[in-house]
């Protein structure tokens, strides 16, 4: 049986001035993973370039319909691919946490603008030829004007 003075002694405890030990590193993530995680950046990438360049206003209803999908569908794959390399204990694969950020980002902006499009619109097809003719700031402030006073009840 052992003694009481055969115990180790407690180790000192840390000093607040020290930086913390490092934590060991994880393994990389699978190639699978960090593929999935890549395409899903592509993706979600794709959705918020296709709402930046959406093209003329008659098409762009469609052009915000298809980039909710495409960027949902890269959000879908950037978070799978996070939550397999956290199911693996492996580190999170590159592009994935940018992924989920643009992709949240692009989906909102995607979202909100087809819900405008399809809760009105007249409005804002007429915002959209508006804002095409407008070359200045003050022409531009007018068609916000007027869609303003179109859209109150």
């Amino acid at each position: 049986m052992p003694r009481l003075t055969d115990r180790k002694p407690a180790p000192p405890p840390g000093s607040p001035f020290l930086p913390p030990a490092p934590r060991p590193q994880l393994p990389p993530a699978a190639r699978e993973v960090q593929q999935r995680a890549t395409a899903g950046l592509v993706l979600v990438l794709l959705g918020l370039i296709a709402m930046v360049f959406g093209g003329n206003p008659q098409r762009f209803k469609y052009v915000a319909g298809v980039a909710l999908v495409v960027s949902l569908a890269g959000l879908v794959l950037a978070i799978s691919a996070m939550r397999q390399a956290k199911r693996a204990g492996n580190r999170r694969p590159r592009g994935a946490l940018p992924g989920v950020v643009i992709g949240v980002i692009a989906a909102m902006v995607s979202g909100a603008i087809l819900i405008a499009f399809l809760a009105y619109p007249a409005q804002t097809t007429q915002y959209m030829d508006c804002m095409a003719a407008a070359h200045s700031s003050a022409a531009q402030n007018a068609c916000w004007q007027q869609l303003q006073q179109s859209i109150k009840p």
